[in-house]
């Protein structure tokens, strides 16, 4: 492949027998790509605990590529989408981008949904020096100090701690500030990742951790966990949990009546509209990290647009049908990969990745520069509180009003209700 500084031998086969057919006059199936065309590969959960996400992920892509294409491609080649199935399971990661590579040779790949998935295929891409732009994990070049990695999530420069600093700067500016905290997280790769993060905060906060416990991941009664940390009597509660978990603990916390001053911080899940509507008013005054929400503040260019041709997409498939937590990066992060292509009108990995790491870029998620790590050069995680929700209704959520900006700053749309218990 063009675009690649090493081929496999795979490759060099699939060639051979290329020459060989076409002499024959046989032709191979994808055996040899078209000049006028972009591969673009990749694993997506569309099976397994991370399916309604990784679906939904999968539509805002191919609404990208059907932008795209109708504007010409890109450097005038149409773009096609090559994709499997991961399962939500990482131990089919590094199969899939083997596969994508070596058999599909496919020009450039991203990444599937979420850290558990994310980290599996770094040592495949560091080893062949390929771009990797990424889809929401969580300080996963942590370990890898990889320079052509680049995350879509706008975590921040330092992701653990980042994650979940609106958290304890909105906690911490309450009278009186809170003097102790509880952590809970799933025994997971992005759930430890948040908990550590919360937990270096909370130690230069000098915060006491009254409780700090992980749960296992299919854990199905989260009562006991509450009663324990209501023993504990913590001023608040962060929590990092994976979406089933979520459900089971927002639903804890109101048969207990949790007795806190803030509780939420690191919860998937309670962005999807599945479970905010399966939730309801149980979601009153949780705090939690969020990506867009539809108040004014976030109104960037583009977005608006996108989310109407993804809700029409989505009609009738089972998946997030607002679309508003995760679909617009997973557009964003291939507008990154084509803005970076076009602008230097190149298909080598090494001159784009130059570029991604220097440029700031223009998408439906407003505008992106990276860090050295790769991750957003400042963090925009949102810290949103659910307020005066009253019934179920999918269109509840789609009012302005219901998850209202407490940070960052620059982009707070309302005002905390203080504190949860109340």
């Amino acid at each position: 492949m063009k675009s690649f500084g090493k081929k496999s031998p795979w490759s060099a086969l699939k060639k051979a027998l290329a020459t060989t057919a076409a002499a024959a006059g046989v032709a191979l199936g994808g055996a040899a790509q078209a000049d006028d065309t972009i591969k673009i590969g990749f694993g997506m959960a569309l099976t397994g605990g991370l399916a309604g996400a990784g679906k939904g992920a999968l539509i805002a892509m191919e609404v990208w590529r059907d932008d795209v294409n109708a504007r010409g491609g890109i450097l005038g080649k149409q773009v096609e989408l090559v994709y499997y199935d991961d399962q939500s399971n990482p131990a089919t990661v590094p199969g899939i981008y083997t596969k994508l590579l070596d058999i599909d040779e496919v020009d450039f790949v991203v990444s599937g949904y979420g850290t558990n998935l994310i980290a599996p295929a770094m040592p495949i891409m560091m080893q062949r020096g390929l771009v990797f732009p990424a889809l929401f994990g969580l300080a996963v070049n942590e370990k890898f100090n990889y320079d052509n990695y680049f995350q879509i999530m706008p975590a921040g420069p330092e992701p653990m701690t980042d994650w979940s600093r609106g958290f304890f700067e909105i906690a911490m500016a309450q009278d009186p500030a809170p003097k102790s905290i509880a952590l809970v997280s799933a025994d997971a790769e992005f759930a430890r990742n948040a908990a550590t993060g919360a937990r270096q905060t909370a130690d230069k906060l000098g915060l006491e951790i009254v409780y700090d416990e992980s749960y296992h991941p299919k854990t199905a009664d989260f009562s006991p966990i509450v009663n324990a940390i209501q023993a504990r009597k913590p001023d608040i509660v962060f929590v990092a949990s994976y979406p089933p978990d979520s459900v089971g603990m927002v639903k804890a916390v109101n048969e207990v009546g949790l007795k806190t001053r803030l509780f939420g911080g690191g919860m998937v899940g309670l962005q999807f509209a599945s479970i905010m509507t399966a939730l309801g008013p149980q979601l009153n005054g949780i705090v939690n990290y969020d990506f867009w929400v539809p108040e004014p503040t976030l109104k960037f260019e583009g977005v608006e647009e996108f989310l109407v041709k993804y809700q029409k997409a989505a009609e009738g498939k089972g998946v997030d049908p607002i679309g508003y937590y995760l679909q617009p990066y997973a557009y964003a992060y291939l507008q990154v990969l084509d803005q970076a292509i076009a602008a230097t009108g190149s298909m080598d990995h090494a001159e784009i990745g130059k570029y991604m790491r220097d440029a700031e870029f223009d998408t439906v998620v407003g505008k992106v520069r990276f860090a050295p790590n790769g991750e957003w050069a400042k963090t925009r995680v949102l810290q949103v509180q659910y307020q005066g929700i009253e019934d179920n209704e999918l269109a509840t959520f789609t009012k302005q009003g219901t998850r209202v900006v407490l940070y960052p700053a620059e982009w707070v749309s309302g005002e905390l209700n203080y504190p949860y218990a109340q």
